[in-house]
């Protein structure tokens, strides 16, 4: 469901209501460069209706937003993207996904509060939109795996090709992801997952 349609909308759907069983929710969140996948994926993994506040871009992003190699992209979140998925009856997971351009990340610090962790999603084609992403995170000291999102025509590299142009350390995980299928989406949460848990306690450090 989209903002813009939220006024005309019935209501969510029995679908959408979070299951009265539901106890504990944990929350991580996508980011990544301008165009690189991120409201797919949610939308992909997300057990319901997808919340997303995508805009129509126009003539007054010139110059601000690189499309370079994307230029056939239309629209862009300006806030947030929303998905969920019911780990078990109890446990629920929120995901949620960043604006890609620069002009909106002053939005990062509501989206990141109590998040486990984040996914940085990249586009191998253009590689250097992730690299203030990255920064960014790891100045905040908040746990990710990186997640190479499959395009047409991309090119494909090895992992420790891909793990030295984007300067990360040995213990960040690299998963290749195509974010338009459900199952490759959950694999990335499942990698992301793994690598909190394998994470040493501050106690063990």
């Amino acid at each position: 469901m989209d903002f813009r349609d939220s006024e005309t909308a019935p209501g969510p759907q029995h679908a959408d209501l979070l299951p009265a069983s539901a106890t504990t929710a944990v929350k991580v969140v996508i980011v990544g460069g301008f165009g690189v996948g991120k409201t797919t994926l949610v939308g992909s993994v997300s057990e319901i209706r997808p919340l997303t506040t995508e805009e129509t871009m126009t003539q007054a992003g010139a110059g601000i937003d690189d499309t370079a190699g994307i230029e056939r992209k239309t629209s862009t979140t300006v806030a947030m993207d929303f998905g969920r998925i019911s780990i078990n009856e109890e446990l629920v997971l929120y995901v949620f996904g960043t604006p890609g351009q620069e002009r909106f990340w002053f939005l990062w610090n509501g989206l990141f509060e109590g998040a486990l962790g984040a996914v940085v999603l990249v586009d191998t084609r253009r590689l250097e939109v992730s690299f203030e992403v990255i920064g960014r995170l790891e100045d905040r000291g908040v746990p990710f795996v990186v997640a190479a999102n499959t395009f047409p025509e991309s090119p494909s590299y090895p992992t420790e090709e891909l793990r030295a142009a984007l300067d990360l350390p040995p213990e960040v995980p690299i998963v290749d992801c195509d974010a338009r299928t459900r199952e490759s989406s959950r694999d990335v949460l499942l990698a992301l997952m793994r690598h909190l848990y394998d994470r040493p306690t501050p106690s063990g450090r």
